[in-house]
């Protein structure tokens, strides 16, 4: 009978630790899954921008349409020249992770130019 509980015990302790282990994976690929969104999110938006590739809709429309593709949406998204930041966000259990991104012409140094 001890045996029995014991071994019991011991299965509900690997379970617990396996489901740990499984949630932190999964959160984990949830991140990166958001960054991956907002990085090719903020590049799509900057190529509308600069002309590199014609669309019809505008940039930040496009950096919605590209996070959503990733299993991601779109939380902020702003403007400044040729240059795009967004912001995205996706779930996994109920929990959310965000990502944010800047694409466009790299800045120069103080005293450059």
């Amino acid at each position: 009978m001890a045996g029995s509980v014991l071994a019991i015990g011991g299965i509900a302790v690997v379970a617990a630790f396996g489901l740990g282990v499984a949630m932190v994976g999964g959160a984990g690929a949830t991140s990166q899954r958001a960054a991956a969104a907002a990085d090719a999110a903020a590049l799509a938006a900057a190529d509308a921008i600069s002309g590199a590739i014609p669309v019809a809709e505008e940039p930040c429309a496009l950096a919605a349409r590209v996070a959503l593709a990733h299993e991601a949406a779109l939380q902020d998204c702003r403007i400044d020249g040729a240059v795009v930041i967004v912001h995205v966000a996706a779930a996994y259990a109920g929990f959310p992770a965000v990502a944010g991104s800047r694409a466009g012409p790299p800045e120069l140094p103080a005293g450059d130019g």
